[in-house]
């Protein structure tokens, strides 16, 4: 599966489709005063623009959905330090705010009991990623991959830990099911009404709660994942990153990023880069190189350059 000029086929192994069952659920009712909980180091009040973030997605539950469940937790974390220190150095202008990315609503295959092809961590494993996070100064996203389930009420399920001024939501499109299609055969989408959606309820919990502005990852690589843009609407206490989200070889990366993350442009702007995706060679009619991991200098290159980068 590659991205840009050649729309991929959903691959179940690539984001998706599969984190191991929910742990039961053994923690206080109130997740939100444990002391692993309390951020380490000083927070930016505001996040956008001054600092790029730097975060490790994944789930640690499986090794195939990213680098942030593919090593033991120090050894993850040691890399994550050290590929910020990359990013520093590229762009010493532009201070690094590490972060842990996980998939904590994960389509599945199967329909499971309520038919809506989604898995929705436990608390536990939910506390256990955030409190990774605020030991190590690193900011945490909780993204949601819907299936056939509602936004709203998959938003309201995260909530509690949205309340936390260190967590920020990510939302992806490719596991939108709209059609009723099983996650996976298609690729997904998120309209603009959706998004707003998303932002409004963001906006609220950070005035309900007195918070720095929340920050809202949208992943996209294909045209049709977000739908009338230009009716997105903005809002100071959200912070909209459009992620390109595809894997492939740097050029199709590089078309993938002008054609739907520049030339659709909402606030900020992000980069994802495959630690093996991006190595695959890819069977295409065009004259793009051989794959190679783009180096941090490869990436500040681009116009605009991206203010969030993810690893998986």
């Amino acid at each position: 599966m590659a991205v840009g000029k050649a729309e991929p086929a959903a691959d179940t192994t690539r984001k998706t489709a599969g984190a191991a069952p929910a742990t039961p659920d053994t923690t206080e009712k109130d997740p939100l005063k444990a002391d692993s909980l309390r951020f380490a180091g000083d927070l930016p009040d505001t996040i956008l623009p001054k600092y790029r973030i730097l975060a490790y997605y994944g789930n640690p539950h499986s090794k195939k959905m990213g680098i942030l469940g593919e090593y033991p937790l120090k050894e993850m974390l040691r890399r994550l330090d050290e590929e910020s220190e990359n990013w520093a150095k590229a762009d010493p202008s532009k201070p690094v705010q590490k972060a842990l990315h996980l998939v904590a609503i994960s389509a599945q295959g199967a329909p499971g009991k309520d038919g809506k092809y989604r898995l929705r961590m436990s608390d536990k494993t939910i506390r256990k990623v955030i409190s990774w996070g605020a030991r190590h100064g690193a900011i945490v996203f909780l993204d949601i991959q819907v299936g056939l389930a509602d936004l709203k009420g998959e938003m309201a399920f995260l909530e509690k830990y949205l309340k936390l001024p260190y967590v920020h939501l990510g939302i992806d499109p490719e596991f939108s099911m709209k059609t009723g299609a099983r996650p996976g055969t298609r690729i997904g989408t998120y309209d603009a009404s959706d998004i707003n959606d998303a932002v409004r309820f963001l906006s609220r919990v950070k005035k309900e709660n007195n918070l720095p502005p929340k920050i809202l990852i949208v992943h996209r690589f294909t045209q049709r994942m977000v739908t009338n843009y230009k009716n997105i609407k903005l809002d100071p206490n959200v912070q909209i990153v459009m992620n390109m989200d595809g894997w492939g070889p740097p050029s199709l990366k590089r078309d993938s990023y002008q054609d739907y993350i520049v030339k659709e442009p909402v606030q900020y702007t992000g980069f994802k880069i495959f630690y093996k995706n991006d190595m695959k060679k890819v069977d295409l009619r065009s004259n793009h190189k051989v794959p190679h991991l783009m180096e941090p200098e490869e990436v500040l290159a681009l116009d605009p350059k991206p203010i969030y980068i993810q690893y998986q």
